[in-house]
Order: structure tokens, then C-alpha cells, then sequence
């Protein structure tokens, strides 16, 4: 079994920050990537930023110079600092962890958490 959770989303003001983390835990084997996600009100859910093991960030182009992603490898957890913050950015944000379990160990699949809502507003 494999559990991932989120937590630090909330209310902020536009131009405020926002730290969110997330941990994953339970029978993981290997973690190739961890990663964040955001679906806004009546859109798709799209990538925010991921961090792959042994290689360099992905950002998307609206988030890019005001989020940063980082990793915690040895306790499995992933953060997004959320700096400049807009009202577009007013989303549920997911995390994603791409791992094996001792289970399976050559087969990779997606984890997601059940996600942490930003509300950026005056």
C-alpha cells in the first residue's frame, strides 16, 4: 500500500506566498519522480512542476520564476514554493509520485494524493 498527502494550501492574498508538501509512504521499492499537479474550476488538470530522480526540473511556462520545486529524497517527500502568487493560480493542487513497491519492483506506476486547495483573492 502506498499513501500520498498534501498539505499547505489555504487562502493567500495575490502577490503572497504559499509552501505545499507532500509525502509519500508505505511499501515504496524505488521513486522515480515526484511531481505537482493543479486543476482549476471547470479545466483540465495540468502540470505544474515535477522533479525526476537524477535529473532537472520541469516547470510550466505560467509558474516558471515564481514556483520552485524540492525534494526531500530520503523521506520520500516533495515541496512547491509558490512565491508571486495570482489569481489564476487559484486551483486543487495534486501531487503525483511515480515509484515501484517491493511488490513489484520493475513496475512503475502513478500515485496521486487526494489534493490541497489554493485560493488566491483580495
Amino acid at each position: 500500500q502506498v499513501q500520498v498527502v498534501e498539505s499547505g494550501g489555504g487562502l493567500v492574498q495575490p502577490g503572497g506566498s504559499l509552501r505545499l508538501s507532500c509525502a509519500a509512504s508505505g511499501s515504496i521499492f524505488s521513486m522515480k519522480s515526484m511531481g505537482w499537479y493543479r486543476q482549476a474550476p471547470g479545466k483540465e488538470r495540468e502540470l505544474v512542476a515535477t522533479l525526476p530522480s537524477g535529473a532537472s526540473t520541469n516547470y510550466a511556462d505560467s509558474v516558471k520564476g515564481r514556483f520552485t520545486i524540492s525534494r526531500d529524497n530520503g523521506k520520500n517527500t516533495v515541496y512547491l514554493q509558490m512565491n508571486s502568487l495570482k489569481s489564476e493560480d487559484t486551483a486543487v493542487y495534486y501531487c503525483n509520485a511515480l515509484l515501484s513497491t517491493y511488490l513489484n519492483a520493475n513496475h512503475y506506476l502513478d500515485y496521486w494524493g487526494k489534493g490541497t486547495l489554493v485560493t488566491v483573492s483580495s
